[in-house]
């Protein structure tokens, strides 16, 4: 009998050897007794906080208050109203609705992150969508798009700043206002709002929202064949499942005091030992092959994965979606439509299932542990301006990085104003163009939490929809500081030769901050003007070399470049925007306006403008 037995002895020293995870697997998440908060029954996969840690998921952990069961998330926290565990459902309600008949929600749901590897929630009906409550600070009236977000017309909050709305996940970014800024994203029970009164939106958010969940403990069994690396992982993981199982079975015999009788304790011992030394060879090679293979194949691009992933993990409250790499290639029908191409990487033409056209920047391997794609994501991911361009979606998939945007019709600036034929936009749609990247900009410096820095603000990078809105774009060199922070710290200069402020490069002039956005805006300007780049290396006279000194002396003797015929009107335009360009390109910082004012400036009459002193610079260009 004990013959027979030694066998399995063997398979079970080698189980417990090579796999002590799964021993423990089945502890992680005990199925405790039941609990009642109120008339809510908390049993497994859920746990109460006052129950011991090993009972249920901590991601699932709820709180009971005043005899109310709350679910606390990371971006609010939401009453449950039922439970049930045969159908693996969950019905939560805003927090925020329940504190008296006048509040609106402020919570929001973290709709493309995973709760745990082994937990995940998710929709159970397509009646269910994802509004925005967005934040004014001025009133907007008669309008289809805006739904008013306060139920009770008579209290003060409903006739004063800020206002609050609410606005269809569909709306599209061309009618949200330039004053608004989203507050949450709010989950309800119905396909669309658009068209639903006010009345109608608190019918069904006061009946809550519901989810299901399902758990695995062993969902990664199933093979994965997108690499070489996850095929051999799985195939590993794989014996994981009957392994467990056949341990559950034979715990009897290690654990005799508690699930057995007892065994003769020497006879176990050296079982284990001989088992043990004849299998670790073998245990050692296959561990250092597989370390090898997965050290070769994700050499190159571990640390980059690494960082990006610990990124997103400390900033999933973000607004993007994640899309994985499948959705990205179907979105562009396997990267047919290609738009462009630059050091960056390639941008395709795409559409959502809505039917919605979106821009999608595939990127290049990056040399910086994907800190372009993190820069990105950081900081355009967080914003809504009406002149910024608009993230959709991401895609982290290995090496491979992706960036969903809105497509804009027009393309870029620099297409325009640097163009050999005759150029179709007016004078005073020039202007507006500039208008609006100065909002941008200025937005971008004072509109958020955080100061956020372009660092390369150029023709290019500015690009115009279909009704020739500019968005500024391309945030890979971006930074963000404190909005208290004057002066910033640069390890080295960043941005495109000819917009690069002079204090990137020469220390003394003075220290980098916000002012180098808005010298490279000035010679954007000048740009606009001349109809020509600013570094022009092929110039007749070196004096041209430098594009502020060389508008200016042309400016000075009332030659503004080859305009042609213009009105007195759209003289008055250019010559407020070249003004305003030399106020800019200012040599030193602290002699250049703020973006706030350079913006107050274009939209103040040109009498007033002082005339600034000659932009000059003592340096080589090279």
């Amino acid at each position: 009998m004990l013959r027979a037995k030694l066998p399995l002895f063997g398979l079970l020293a080698l189980a417990l050897s090579l796999f002590p995870d799964a021993c423990i697997a089945r502890g992680k998440h005990k199925h405790c007794d039941f609990s009642f908060c109120g008339n809510i029954n908390i049993t497994y996969p859920f746990r109460l906080k006052s129950q011991p840690h090993r009972c249920g998921y901590n991601e699932l952990e709820l709180v009971c208050e005043n005899n109310r069961t709350i679910f606390p998330m990371k971006y609010g926290n939401f009453y449950v109203q039922h439970l049930s565990y045969s159908d693996k459902t969950i019905q939560l309600l805003d927090v925020s609705l329940g504190n008296d008949n006048c509040s609106i929600p402020h919570s929001s749901y973290p709709w493309y992150t995973p709760f745990a590897k082994e937990l995940h929630l998710y929709r159970t009906t397509t009646e269910y969508s994802v509004m925005y409550l967005i934040n004014c600070t001025t009133q907007i009236n008669n309008s289809s798009v805006y739904i008013d977000a306060f139920r009770c017309t008579n209290t003060p909050s409903s006739s004063q700043p800020p206002y609050f709305y609410f606005l269809d996940e569909n709306t599209a970014p061309s009618d949200f206002h330039e004053s608004c800024t989203v507050e949450a994203q709010v989950p309800i029970m119905v396909a669309s709002i658009t068209g639903l009164s006010t009345f109608d939106i608190y019918t069904k958010l006061l009946t809550g929202f519901q989810l299901s969940w399902f758990t695995s403990s062993y969902d990664y069994v199933w093979l994965r064949w997108d690499s070489i690396v996850n095929v051999l992982l799985s195939l590993l993981q794989l014996l994981l499942l009957p392994l467990a199982i056949y341990i559950q079975s034979n715990l009897a015999f290690l654990l005799p005091d508690i699930f057995g009788e007892p065994v003769n304790g020497g006879i176990q011992i050296l079982c284990l030992a001989i088992t043990g030394i004849l299998l670790l060879r073998t245990f050692l090679g296959i561990s250092c092959l597989i370390a090898l293979v997965i050290q070769k194949l994700r050499k190159r691009h571990l640390s980059m994965d690494d960082e990006i992933e610990n990124f997103l993990q400390s900033h999933n409250n973000l607004m993007p979606i994640r899309y994985s790499y499948f959705e990205i290639k179907r979105m562009t029908d396997g990267f047919k439509n290609k738009l462009g191409q630059g050091g960056y990487g390639s941008v395709f033409k795409g559409k959502l299932r809505s039917g919605q056209l979106v821009a999608i920047k595939l990127l290049n391997k990056s040399k910086a542990n994907g800190q372009d794609f993190i820069n990105e994501v950081a900081t355009i991911g967080r914003i809504h301006h009406v002149n910024v361009v608009k993230l959709i979606g991401f895609c982290v998939k290995g090496s491979k990085q992706a960036l969903v945007y809105d497509f804009m019709q027009n393309g870029s600036l620099d297409k325009i104003i640097f163009s050999t034929e005759s150029n179709t936009l007016s004078w005073q749609k020039m202007f507006e163009i500039a208008l609006g990247v100065a909002r941008g900009i200025e937005y971008l410096h004072r509109g958020c939490e955080m100061q956020i820095l372009h660092f390369d603000i150029k023709p290019h990078n500015i690009l115009l929809d279909e009704n020739f809105t500019p968005k500024v774009s391309d945030f890979g060199l971006a930074k963000l500081y404190s909005v208290d922070d004057d002066i910033v710290s640069l390890t080295a200069a960043r941005g495109t030769l000819g917009y690069m402020a002079p204090e990137l490069f020469y220390k003394n002039i003075g220290g980098i901050s916000y002012k180098a956005d808005v010298y490279s805006f000035g010679m954007m300007l000048m740009e606009i003007v001349g109809r020509r780049k600013n570094l022009n290396a092929s110039a007749e006279y070196s004096s041209q070399i430098y594009f502020p000194s060389w508008i200016y002396d042309r400016f000075e003797e009332g030659d503004i470049i080859e305009l042609g015929d213009v009105t007195e009107n759209e003289n008055k335009i250019m010559r407020k925007m070249v003004i305003v360009a030399f106020w800019c390109t200012q040599m030193r910082p602290t002699d250049r306006p703020s973006m706030s004012k350079a913006l107050e400036m274009l939209e103040s009459e040109v009498e007033l403008l002082e005339m600034p002193p000659k932009p000059s610079f003592s340096g080589n260009v090279n």
